[in-house]
């Protein structure tokens, strides 16, 4: 599936339901966030003070989409009804402390570079243009999002024996998830893992395949 404009879509993926959102276009720009802290302390006799480490925060990443159904008469928040689904609570996605559901985590995948794990943080949609009846046809979502690592996920994030200044761990590769991104996720690199597992082509893994990755720590 391409965009309207027959370009290769961002997508955004529900992990719990694997429900996939191909938009229609593009965003035409988009904005990455990351809190760091530091806390200041007196230095006396000084004109500034001295600072200290706390700590760094999640990325987020802030994005405005568009949906259009004027062409087909097509109400258009049936293109957008799974994007809410994304915020909503999911009561099979039980949070393991709390025993309660809540919302699942996504997916936001552009181009070869940008695959950013994340949660619905804020999500807004603003109708712009509708029929004689008021059928809603065109619309913006601004959508906010918060990266996010499951503690649940470690065989594709980091888990493993450690010996000799080395990593060794098992990831299960999942639809959709190439290998560039398994080796990000573990510290190494794309050739490294091919080489490591005998793959000649990394672009045709099978979902399922159990791969050994082994970094350097």
């Amino acid at each position: 599936m391409t965009t309207r404009g027959k370009l290769t879509p961002a997508t955004l993926k529900n992990t719990i339901t694997n429900e996939v959102v191909n938009f229609m276009f593009n965003p035409f720009e988009y904005t990455i966030t990351k809190p760091v802290t530091w806390s200041s302390e007196g230095n006396q006799g000084k004109n500034t003070p001295k600072l200290n480490f706390e700590g760094g925060g999640a990325r987020t990443i802030s994005l405005t989409l568009h949906f259009d159904g004027q062409k087909s008469s097509t109400d258009v928040t049936t293109f957008t009804k799974p994007l809410w689904k994304m915020a909503m609570i999911d009561d099979t996605n039980v949070n393991a402390q709390s025993g309660k559901g809540q919302p699942p985590p996504v997916i936001f995948h552009w181009g070869g570079d940008l695959y950013f794990k994340a949660v619905i943080t804020n999500i807004a949609e603003k109708f712009t243009l509708f029929t004689d009846k008021g059928v809603p046809l065109r619309c913006e979502m601004t959508i906010a999002l918060q990266e996010y690592v499951d503690e649940t996920d470690t065989p594709a994030q980091m888990a493993g024996v450690s010996s000799n200044n080395q990593s060794a761990s098992t990831v299960t590769v999942t639809q959709d998830q190439r290998l560039d991104h398994v080796a990000s996720q573990n510290g190494t690199s794309q050739r490294e893992v091919a080489a490591q597992n005998n793959i000649d082509n990394p672009n045709k893994i099978p979902p399922g395949t159990q791969l050994q990755v082994t970094k350097k720590k």
